[in-house]
């Protein structure tokens, strides 16, 4: 049972919230996340993909806060998106130690690397801004161990693509996870880039 080898405090939380068992998903998806391997997550809406992105990410980093830089970077279409799964990650994150920040466009670039600078476990951003947070220097990367791209249909757009590829530029370790409902052609096009030597799961 993939919760089973969770984090103690993760599936405590599981415990509180009566998730008692995996979707066929997660019971897929987890283990193979949890390898460290760049993995290509498609399956179809409502089959657990945002709950195993937040279940991996708080795996990856022990529940715990450390230091000041992101451990964990998940990247959004938008600040609607952002903030709903700031929100969602909250729910898990309530009685830890770890730092969740949320940056999206709206927000003037300054502050946000200022409060990045404070200390910051998990960043969910946009592609755009967090693009312009690397150029700017505002976002360290060098304790980076896991980069996620939920629902990455949203990359078909040229300046959303565009930009991930300049941010890919800037990290030089990390495990990246793409979720999606479909393997886009587009999708594929990252196997040469920044997926090499990656997994598939498909449900």
């Amino acid at each position: 049972m993939p919760f089973k080898k969770l984090h103690p405090d993760i599936q405590e939380k599981l415990a509180d919230l009566e998730i008692k068992k995996p979707t066929p998903f997660q019971s897929r998806s987890i283990p193979v996340i949890k390898s460290g391997v760049n993995t290509f997550c498609t399956a179809s809406k409502d089959s657990g993909k945002t709950t195993t992105l937040i279940l991996t990410t708080l795996h990856k980093l022990k529940c715990e806060a450390v230091e000041n830089a992101p451990r964990a970077i998940v990247l959004v279409e938008n600040k609607e998106r952002a903030l709903e799964l700031y929100n969602a990650f909250l729910t898990f994150t309530k009685y830890t130690s770890l730092r969740v920040y949320v940056s999206y466009e709206q927000l003037h670039i300054d502050l946000q690397k200022s409060e990045i600078f404070e200390g910051v476990d998990i960043l969910i951003s946009t592609p755009k801004t967090l693009n312009r947070l690397m150029l700017l220097n505002g976002v360290n990367s060098s304790q980076l161990k896991i980069f996620s791209i939920d629902d990455a249909e949203f990359l078909i757009q040229k300046s959303s693509y565009n930009a991930l590829m300049s941010i890919t530029q800037s990290v030089n370790k990390g495990q990246f996870v793409i979720y999606s409902e479909k393997m886009h052609p587009m999708l594929k096009r990252f196997e040469s880039n920044f997926m090499e030597r990656s997994r598939k799961v498909t449900i």
